[in-house]
C-alpha cells in the first residue's frame, strides 16, 4: 500500500506499507482526503522536543513513538468505507463518513496524530472505530469534510471564550487556527470579528473567512485601532501573550489557542492590574467535532478558500516545504 511518512525529519514516499486489516469494531477505509496540519510540519521538524514536552505534562506516559523508524501521520481526513472487521456493524461500502482522530483496540485509545504502527490520514487505506464513524452529510464535498478536524479547534476556542453578542472579537495570527476561529466567529453571529497578521495573503484569507476588518500587524499593535473585549491568540510564539497582556485594555478575555512549545515571560501584573482573564486551549469535544461536521454541511462556514493545493502521497515531502511560505498555501489536501 502507499503512504507518505515521516523519516530523519523529511516525508518519505513508500509503496510497500502493510495492508492494515480491521479487528473487531474496526472499520477498513479508503482516505479520500487530509489535510497536512501545522502540528505536523512542526513535528517533523522539533519531534524530539514535541515528545519530550508530551512526556513532562503526562508525567511520563506521553507520545510512545521512536523517532528512529517511519513514522505515520495525518489526523485531518475524510474516508470511504471499504470493509468492517469481524462481528462489526457499520455503514454500507462507500459511504462517506469522518471521524474523531482516534483508533480504538486491544490496546486502548490510540491516537491517530503520530505512530510507528497505526496508520493515518497520509496512506491509501487507513483503519477506524466503528462507532465513531460520522456519515459525511447533504452531500457535503469530501474535500471539505476532511477540514472537520481544524474547524473544530476554532468552535473549542469560541466556546470557551463566552463571547457575547455585541462583543468585538480580535483575532491575532491568521495561520490555519486563527482562520478557523473567524470562521466559528462569523458562524456563531458575532457582529466585530478584527483580524491581525503580518502576511497579506492571510489578511486577504482572513477576510474571505468573514473577519469584518484586518489590520497589518507591521503597522503596530491592533490594540491602537481596536478595544476588543475578547482576544484570540492564535500565533503560538514566546512574547505574543506578554504583548497582548500589556496592550489590552482591563477586563479583557484572552484566549490562548497558538501552540507554544518554547520557554515564554510573562508579567503577571500586566493582567492583575487589569483583571484580565486568560484561557488556555486545546482541541475540542467529541460533541464539537460533530458540530463543526454540521456547520460545514449546513452552509454555516465554507471552508473553500482555505484550500490552496492538493498533492497525491509522492508530493507530501514537497507539500510539507511549499506550506513554509504563509503567502502561497494555507491548507494543502493529499488526495490518495
Amino acid at each position: 500500500m502507499r503512504a507518505a511518512v515521516l523519516r530523519d525529519g523529511r516525508m518519505v514516499y513508500r509503496d510497500d506499507v502493510p495492508e492494515p486489516v480491521p479487528g473487531a469494531g474496526q472499520v477498513l477505509v479508503g482516505v479520500r482526503a487530509c489535510g497536512i496540519c501545522g502540528s505536523d510540519l512542526h513535528f517533523a521538524a522539533h519531534g524530539a522536543q514535541v515528545l519530550q514536552m508530551s512526556d513532562r505534562v503526562a508525567g511520563g506516559a506521553g507520545m510512545h513513538v521512536d523517532l528512529g523508524h517511519d513514522i505515520f501521520m495525518g489526523h485531518e481526513f475524510s474516508a470511504e468505507v471499504l470493509e468492517a472487521g469481524p462481528d462489526t456493524e457499520t455503514h454500507p461500502p462507500g459511504t462517506l463518513v469522518t471521524s474523531l482522530p482516534v483508533l480504538l483496540s486491544a490496546k486502548g485509545v490510540e491516537p491517530i496524530v503520530y505512530s510507528n504502527s497505526t496508520i493515518g490520514g497520509y496512506a491509501e487505506r487507513m483503519l477506524l472505530s466503528a462507532p465513531l464513524l460520522l456519515p459525511i452529510p447533504n452531500g457535503l464535498d469530501f474535500k471539505h469534510a476532511a477540514l472537520t478536524e481544524p474547524m473544530a479547534v476554532g468552535l473549542h476556542a469560541v466556546n470557551k471564550s463566552g463571547i457575547a453578542e455585541g462583543e468585538t472579537a480580535l483575532v491575532v495570527g491568521c495561520g490555519p487556527i486563527g482562520i478557523a476561529i473567524i470562521a466559528a466567529l462569523r458562524a456563531r453571529g458575532v457582529e466585530d470579528v478584527v483580524a491581525s497578521d503580518f502576511s497579506p495573503k492571510r489578511r486577504e484569507l482572513a477576510r474571505a473567512m468573514g473577519a469584518h476588518r484586518t489590520l497589518d500587524a507591521g503597522e503596530g499593535s491592533p490594540f491602537d485601532a481596536v478595544k476588543p473585549a475578547v482576544v484570540f491568540e492564535a500565533v503560538g510564539v514566546p512574547g505574543i501573550i506578554d504583548d497582548i497582556l500589556l496592550r489590552a485594555r482591563p477586563g479583557t478575555r484572552l484566549v490562548v489557542a497558538g501552540v507554544c512549545m518554547q520557554p515564554d515571560t510573562v508579567h503577571p501584573f500586566f493582567a492583575i492590574a487589569k483583571e484580565i482573564n486568560v484561557q488556555f486551549v486545546l482541541a475540542y469535544t467529541p460533541e464539537e467535532f460533530a458540530d463543526s461536521l454540521r456547520a460545514l454541511a449546513e452552509g454555516d462556514i465554507d471552508v473553500s478558500p482555505l484550500i490552496t493545493g492538493e498533492v497525491d502521497l509522492d508530493g507530501v515531502g514537497a507539500a510539507f516545504d511549499d506550506l513554509a511560505d504563509p503567502e502561497r498555501h494555507c491548507k494543502i489536501l493529499v488526495t490518495p
